[in-house]
C-alpha cells in the first residue's frame, strides 16, 4: 500500500532572502558581463595581434598558414582547448570585421600591461573620470550584454549597417544567441527598412520571449570554459538520469571483457557553430575502431541517426588513424516502455566489416536489459526518496 505524501506547507516570503538573491545573482551576472567583455576584447586583439604579423612577413599564403599553425599547436599546449587554427582564423576575421573599434594606442600585445589600461573602446575615449559614456562603449566598443557566441554571429553579417542594426536590437531585445542567428536568418533588418511599420517590428523584436539563463549556466558555456581554462565537466551536460544510465553503461561494456578500452566521456565537438557531446566514446584494441554511443530519452528519430552517422564520419576524419578500420556509432533510446538500439555504419565505408563489429558489441537484447534495469533502480530510488 503506497503511503499517503505529507504535504509540505506553504513557504512565507521571506524579504530577507529576496535581497539576498538579488544581491548573488546581480553580482554572478556583472562576473558574467565582464568575462565576456574581456573574452570578445582579448580574442579581437589576438586577431589583430595574427594580422599585423602576416603584414609584416612575407606575402605567402603558405606562410601565414604555418605561422597560424605554430601558434595554434603553442596556445594549444599551454592552454588546451579553445585554440584551433580554425578559431585563430575566426579571431583575425571577427579583427577584420570590427577593425575601427580596436584603435592601436599601445604597443602590440601591452593592452593588458600594468603600465596602461585600455579600455574596449580605446584610451580617447576615457573620460577625465576614467570611464566610458554608454553611448561611447555602445558605439565604439563591445557590449557586455553580448557573448563571444554573439559576436561569431554578427561577423557573418555582410553590410555594417545591417551589422550594427543586429547588434544594437540583440542589446534592446536582450536576445540569446540563437534568437539572434533566427533574427538574422530571416533577415530582419531588411524586413524592417521594407516594412510600413518600422517602429511596430522593432518594438515586437524587442518584446520577443527571453529564455531565463542564470548566471552560473553562462558560465558552463563551452567558450566561458575554454577561455578561463576551466575543464569541461560531463556534469554540465547531462541530467542525472542520463548521468547514471550513462556511467552504468560505461562500466557493463567495459566489463563485457570483449577487447573495449574506455576514450572518453561526454566528447566535446564543435560543428559548425554547434557545441555537441557524444555520450561515450570507446575504442576496441583488437579490431581497431571507435564506438560512439549516445544516449536518447525518448523516441528515435531519423534525425537522430543522421546525426549519429554525422558524428561518425567526423570522428573518423578528425581522430582515427589510417589503419583504423570504421567508426561505428550506436544510439540507445529509453522510452518509457521499449528499448531501442540501432547500430550507425556509414554506407560508402567497409560495410563487409559491420559482421565482425557484431562479433564483439553487445546485442540488443543485453542492452535493452540493462538499460531498463538500471532505469527501474533510479525510479525506485527516487520514489523511496519521496517517501521518507
Amino acid at each position: 500500500m503506497t503511503k499517503p505524501r505529507r504535504k509540505t506547507p506553504a513557504q512565507k516570503p521571506d524579504p530577507l532572502f529576496g535581497r539576498v538573491v538579488s544581491i548573488l545573482e546581480q553580482a554572478r551576472g556583472n562576473v558574467v558581463r565582464a568575462v565576456n567583455t574581456n573574452m570578445v576584447l582579448a580574442y579581437g586583439l589576438i586577431g589583430r595581434e595574427i594580422v599585423e604579423a602576416l603584414q609584416g612577413g612575407e606575402k605567402r599564403a603558405a606562410y601565414g598558414k604555418k605561422v597560424v599553425e605554430d601558434l595554434s599547436r603553442r596556445l594549444t599546449k599551454r592552454y588546451g582547448q579553445g585554440f584551433s587554427e580554425r578559431n585563430l582564423q575566426w579571431f583575425k576575421q571577427f579583427y577584420l570585421t570590427y577593425k575601427e573599434r580596436f584603435a592601436i594606442l599601445h604597443p602590440l600585445g601591452a593592452e593588458f600591461g600594468a603600465a596602461k589600461k585600455l579600455h574596449p573602446a580605446g584610451a580617447k575615449l576615457v573620460s577625465k573620470k576614467g570611464s566610458l559614456s554608454p553611448v561611447d562603449v555602445f558605439k565604439h566598443g563591445f557590449s557586455p550584454q553580448l557573448s563571444w557566441s554573439h559576436y561569431r554571429a554578427l561577423a557573418k553579417v555582410n553590410t555594417t549597417e545591417a551589422r550594427d542594426f543586429y547588434e544594437r536590437e540583440a542589446v534592446a531585445g536582450a536576445w540569446d544567441k540563437r534568437t539572434l542567428e533566427r533574427q538574422i536568418q530571416s533577415y530582419y533588418y531588411e524586413r524592417t527598412i521594407k516594412s510600413r511599420k518600422p517602429g511596430k517590428m522593432l518594438a515586437e523584436g524587442r518584446k520577443l520571449p527571453v529564455p531565463v539563463v542564470l548566471a552560473t549556466d553562462a558560465l558552463k558555456n563551452p567558450y566561458v570554459l575554454e577561455f578561463l581554462g576551466l575543464p569541461d565537466q560531463a556534469t554540465f551536460h547531462e541530467s542525472d538520469v542520463e548521468r547514471a544510465i550513462i556511467t552504468h553503461l560505461q562500466r557493463f561494456l567495459l566489463e563485457l571483457g570483449n577487447g573495449f578500452a574506455f576514450v572518453a566521456r561526454q566528447k566535446h565537438l564543435r560543428i559548425e557553430e554547434q557545441d555537441r557531446y557524444i555520450d561515450l566514446i570507446f575504442f576496441h584494441c583488437r579490431l581497431k575502431f571507435y564506438l560512439l554511443i549516445e544516449l536518447k530519452v525518448g523516441e528515435l528519430t531519423h534525425g537522430d541517426v543522421g546525426q549519429m552517422d554525422g558524428y561518425v564520419r567526423m570522428y573518423d576524419d578528425l581522430f582515427a588513424a589510417p589503419d583504423d578500420n570504421p567508426t561505428i556509432g550506436l544510439i540507445l533510446c529509453t522510452e518509457k516502455n521499449e528499448t531501442v538500439a540501432r547500430y550507425s555504419v556509414l554506407k560508402d565505408r567497409k560495410q563487409i566489416f559491420a559482421s565482425k563489429y557484431m562479433l564483439c558489441l553487445p546485442s540488443e537484447e543485453q542492452l535493452r536489459l540493462e538499460i531498463e534495469k538500471e532505469r527501474r533502480l533510479i525510479e525506485s530510488g527516487r520514489e523511496k526518496r519521496s517517501d521518507d
